[in-house]
């Protein structure tokens, strides 16, 4: 009897102590980038406003002339952090579809890396890096690149960029070239490529490796709407191809292009999970890429930041940077990167209220009236967010309270928003005063914009409308218009409350910049039938053991 009570606790020990055996050490660790948006520096500093620090931020708000610079710190952080390859998910050189020389020069760079450090690096193309029409073709792109991922290939599609390498000793890596071949703003997926995917799945398992997808265009959805609003930034029928790369047995797919930092999950109908993680901009706020870490039982993964650069070879490069932007640098690169984006934003945004970007004519019956409204937008955004004479004060008289922000301006406040979702992380409280304030700010908009209106202009307006319809085309226009006041007012409020609180608390589970998820040697099941087994004769085991002690007391 003692003999039986000895195994069955014996077998209660091995049962605990079995996750501890599971872990070991890091069978595989990579540094990741994604769109480095590599730019050829300026002779000559261009500005767009009046700021003295950040009159130079552009409409990508993309730190353009430092890119060199931080891609150098990014080869710097990947050395220090001994990762054993560098993977970068496309978008390489941002005008390196008609200006080859900036590949060239971002080929030098990883290839002096690669010479200095014995690190191999792999690299897929971007919709800004070729194109068959370009003066950079498909062919053009593997010929630069050749000694930087396809010196390695197992396979190369003769179609595009894609092909297969081996990393390390247990896992393989699909590089998938999702781009149109012709079209930069359209992603290039079809069926061929999906089973082109599927067939190397295949046969990295059946040579004993897990499959790792890199491609540029997301498989998952990475903000609201992103199938509605971005569509050039996921790949077409996103949810049955991650349906099937999840049964082919992919977990992990790299993936850009949104230039957002964030984590998105998938479970198939088998119960299969596969994570889709997106890597910031490397040159645009927060200046960072990714170390993953992958074992048997776990991969890891944590975010790292480009902190400083040159800038006395910037400066000497590039006339024109003054002692205050550099100092501004200097003294906190990842805020300096932050207020740039906002700036850049806010001037992208700003310029599109414009007649000359609305693509209303100034002899359209509209001009009139998108033009204030315009006029009225842009003024209720660059005032100040409090204080006399500000958006607070205004939206006071139409009892709306807009609670307390550090934010400065109607932009500021707005921009904020932008900068989390491309850091991010995005955790703000729902019923905080940041989101509060910005639901408020745009109810403000939606009531304050038309009241700016004059009636001359509307009906003005409507006057034109109905010289230029038929009776019957002016009934018809009426209706829609005039009979939809409400539940269009309820659409807007629910889409612009579900846009925002998308944005501002990522709500999957997964932890977009710091985190681990089971390894590949773990069940792939969300629920699987193993798990349930284990947890089963754990509290069998537990129960024997309590029934043992209870007989060995007596």
């Amino acid at each position: 009897m003692k003999k039986l009570i000895s195994l069955l606790l014996s077998l209660l020990l091995l049962a605990t102590a079995l996750p501890a055996f599971a872990a070991s050490a890091p069978e595989l660790k990579i540094a990741v980038a994604s769109d480095l948006h590599y730019n050829l520096p300026e002779e000559t500093l261009t500005l767009y406003t009046d700021d003295p620090v950040f009159g130079y931020a552009n409409r990508r708000a993309a730190m353009e002339n430092e890119s060199g610079w931080i891609i150098d710190g990014f080869l710097n952080g990947a050395k220090k952090n001994g990762v054993d390859c560098v993977l970068i998910s496309g978008d390489l050189a941002d005008n390196g579809r008609r200006l080859p020389e900036e590949h060239y020069a971002v080929r030098d760079k990883l290839l002096a890396f690669e010479k200095e450090t014995g690190i191999e690096v792999f690299v897929i193309d971007g919709n800004h890096d070729a194109g068959d029409n370009s003066a950079t073709t498909l062919s053009d792109f593997k010929q630069i690149y050749k000694d930087l991922g396809y010196d390695h290939a197992l396979s190369v599609r003769a179609e595009d960029c894609s092909y297969t390498a081996d990393l390390g000793e247990n896992y393989r890596l699909i590089a998938l070239d999702s781009c149109d071949p012709t079209v930069s703003t359209e992603d290039g997926m079809s069926i061929a490529k999906v089973r082109w995917v599927l067939d190397e799945a295949k046969a990295a398992k059946d040579a004993g490796r897990q499959p790792i997808l890199m491609m540029h265009h997301n498989l998952l959805d990475h903000m609201p709407y992103q199938r509605i609003f971005s569509h050039n930034f996921i790949i077409r029928s996103h949810l049955a191809t991650a349906e099937l790369f999840a049964d082919a047995g992919i977990k992990v797919v790299l993936t850009g292009h949104e230039h957002c930092s964030d984590a998105a999950v998938y479970t198939s109908s088998l119960g299969n999970v596969i994570y889709d993680f997106a890597t910031t901009s490397l040159t645009m706020y927060p200046l960072a890429y990714r170390l993953v870490r992958f074992t048997d039982a776990e991969i890891s993964y944590s975010e790292e930041f480009i902190t400083s650069i040159d800038t006395a070879a910037l400066a000497e490069a590039v006339n024109g940077y003054t002692s205050e932007m550099l100092s501004a640098m200097e003294a906190d690169l990842t805020a300096f990167s932050k207020q740039y984006l906002k700036k850049g934003v806010e001037y992208r945004l700003s310029q599109s209220l414009t007649m000359e970007k609305s693509g209303v004519s100034e002899g359209s019956l509209f001009y009139p009236l998108v033009e204030a409204a315009f006029s009225s937008l842009g003024g209720l955004l660059q005032m100040p967010l409090y204080g006399a004479g500000s958006a607070a004060e205004k939206a006071a008289s139409y009892n709306i309270d807009i609670p307390a922000t550090p934010c400065a301006t109607g932009w500021d406040l707005a921009t904020e928003f932008v900068a989390a979702h491309y850091a991010g992380g995005e955790h703000f409280d729902l019923t905080g005063p940041e989101v509060t304030a910005l639901l408020r700010l745009a109810s403000l908009i939606l009531k304050d914009v038309p009241a700016d209106i004059s009636d001359a202009l509307f009906t003005g307006a409507a006057g034109a409308i109905a010289d230029a319809l038929t009776l019957k085309q002016a009934k018809a226009l009426a209706r829609s218009v005039f009979g939809g006041v409400t539940p269009g007012e309820t659409f807007a409020a629910a889409l612009v409350s579900n846009l925002v609180y998308g944005f501002t608390n990522d709500a999957d589970g997964v932890d977009d910049n710091n985190g681990a998820i089971p390894g590949y040697g773990a069940a792939n099941r969300a629920e699987s039938l193993a798990h349930k087994i284990a947890a089963f004769f754990q509290k069998l085991l537990l129960r024997i053991k309590n029934f043992a002690a209870m007989i060995i007391g007596k």
